[in-house]
């Protein structure tokens, strides 16, 4: 039980928490990579019923399994609208995260334990950044947090097989969210070897009756069952040869091939040592005040410590042996590293030596933001225009400098404020940093990152009629007004717009083409199309059949060139 002033510090950490991460909730639409695909997912499940297997255009998407989805469709049917809904779900992840952090160190040390390790997950710069963005990982995460946290409850405060068997389920929702949901189920390793050379801490389990242990692998294999049984069987019976490609793409390729064999984001072994190192400051910055600590852990064998850090260790290892990483795979693993560091925090933040440390860093990164605000208004002209027009700001626009520069000064305001308590001035500094540069970004650069704005451009200069995507991206196709249609996601580009072509061919005056400009070529005369403007760095043009070369008319003797 926590006392009522224990209740008033976890009332303002979560307070504080909520305002950080919902900061920019609702300025702006799924901007990339991830979000817009993954939102266009959401909507075309919703509004075609077909809840078992996602499309993105007139394509079954076989990247994710759908309960990342599906969570994008239950925050719709809330609020009704998907500007407000798409972060939702991320925004409950990470707040589930938080408080599961926190519950799990708490009941293994004390309150103060559980409230650092929780602030220590939230000063993670690589979560902030991902708990503010529409992808799967913080769901990812909160479910394999959660199936980690039931089976260390269990293992360390146990007996508890209700528990054990909720940990099991929520890591089986986990691999129906993204497939690495069985990581949590990897803390059965660690504590098979402590209970093997009996280590003190562990819970007295008593009743090993096996029937309880595989009661575990039933809950695991009954959540993936919530879609994988129905989605196989419709799939087995339809006779349809796309649903039986998407099977095999979605447990072949986009699982063991992927991390086998990546064909994508190759990264040397050592990679996610440095994202540690980096991308997850300032917490990082705790860990050589860590390192000794844990050391003197497993010389006491304190299980407590080491069952959920031997765990993340364990995930460390699996994500570096595959050769495809990207940050975020990591990310599961920071909240058992943070419930690990949990009782050692207190006294490491109380150090002078850290706080001076924590109250450098927050002060560099003062000064850096401001002064790349400074020297993009008073440097050279040309490199201030080429990143306003790339990023779709009126010209001569200096509200994205101004930004970083009231961001900077803020951070050092605060800190020369707050001076002689370097953690309290880094914790108001960087939370002014999230709020102000999320939102403000938000506002800034959403029309370009969107692709709202030349998707609004097209349907004003095409009419009524509708519009045909070539060489597409999905926040083309989720931004869009008015009918349209697309010629395949996957297709080549070539052939994309032999097809669309084809098509427009067939109805002249109603059919316009909105096709990229790296998919233009000898059959486009440029001279008679229409450009749209930029998005994410890439043109658009408005074609209709005036800016087709003759040659490559459907029925023309040499169509193709």
């Amino acid at each position: 039980m926590i006392d009522t002033h224990q209740r008033r510090e976890l009332f303002w950490f979560f307070a504080i928490a909520f305002v950080v991460l919902a900061a920019g909730i609702g300025l702006r639409d799924p901007w990339p990579a991830d979000e817009p695909r993954f939102v266009l997912v959401a909507k075309q499940m919703w509004e075609s019923g077909d809840w078992l297997f996602p499309h993105r255009g007139n394509e079954l998407y076989a990247d994710k399994p759908p309960l990342y989805f599906w969570m994008l469709c239950a925050a719709y049917a809330l609020v009704r609208n998907w500007t407000w809904a798409f972060l939702l779900p991320s925004l409950v992840a990470a707040m589930a995260t938080l408080f599961l952090t926190y519950d799990l160190a708490r009941r293994l040390w004390s309150h103060r334990a559980g409230l650092w390790a929780a602030i220590g997950v939230l000063a993670c710069g690589g979560f902030l950044y991902q708990a503010k963005r529409a992808q799967i990982d913080p769901t990812v995460v909160a479910f394999i947090t959660l199936g980690t946290y039931g089976i260390a409850r269990h293992l360390l405060r146990g007996p508890d097989w209700r528990w054990y068997w909720i940990g099991c389920f929520a890591a089986g929702l986990g691999v129906i969210s993204k497939g690495v949901g069985f990581l949590a189920l990897l803390m059965l390793l660690p504590y098979a070897w402590m209970r093997w050379r009996k280590w003190p801490g562990l819970a007295p389990l008593g009743d090993y009756s096996r029937w309880r242990w595989w009661g575990g692998a039933l809950a695991f294999f009954a959540a993936i069952a919530v879609w994988f049984v129905p989605m196989l069987v419709t799939a087995s019976t339809s006779g349809d040869p796309e649903r039986h490609a998407y099977v095999q793409e979605l447990l072949f390729r986009q699982t063991a091939t992927r991390y086998t064999s990546a064909w994508h984001h190759t990264q040397p072994p050592w990679y996610f040592l440095e994202i540690i190192a980096g991308m997850w400051l300032p917490f990082s910055l705790a860990i050589p005040w860590l390192i000794p600590r844990w050391r003197d852990a497993l010389r006491a064998r304190d299980a407590a410590v080491w069952l959920p850090l031997a765990w993340a260790l364990l995930v460390l290892v699996f994500f570096s042996a595959s050769p495809g990483k990207r940050d975020m795979y990591i990310l599961p693993m920071l909240p058992m590293l943070a419930v690990a560091a949990g009782p050692f925090l207190p006294d490491i933040v109380a150090s002078k030596r850290f706080r001076a440390c924590l109250f450098a860093l927050v002060l560099v990164l003062a000064i850096a933001l401001a002064g790349a605000g400074i020297a993009a208004l008073a440097g050279d002209p040309a490199f201030e225009a080429r990143i306003e027009s790339e990023r779709g700001l009126p010209p001569g626009s200096d509200a994205l400098w101004w930004l970083l520069i009231s961001c900077g000064a803020l951070m050092v305001g605060t800190c020369a404020v707050w001076r002689s308590n370097g953690l309290k001035a880094a914790g108001i500094a960087l939370s002014l940093l999230v709020v102000l540069l999320f939102s403000g970004t938000a506002v800034l650069l959403d029309g370009e990152n969107s692709s709202r704005v030349v998707m609004a451009r097209a349907r004003a200069a095409a009419g009524d009629a509708t519009l045909g995507l070539v060489g597409w991206k999905e926040q083309n196709l989720l931004q869009a007004v008015g009918p349209v249609e697309d010629f395949g996601f996957k297709q080549p580009v070539d052939v994309q717009l032999r097809a669309g072509i084809s098509w427009m061919a067939e109805a002249p005056a109603t059919r316009r083409l909105f096709v990229l400009d790296g998919a233009i070529d000898a059959c486009v005369l440029r001279d008679h199309a229409m450009p749209v403007g930029t998005a994410n760095r890439r043109g658009w043009w408005l074609l209709d059949m005036s800016a087709i070369a003759p040659a490559c008319l459907p029925g023309a003797a040499n169509s193709g060139r």
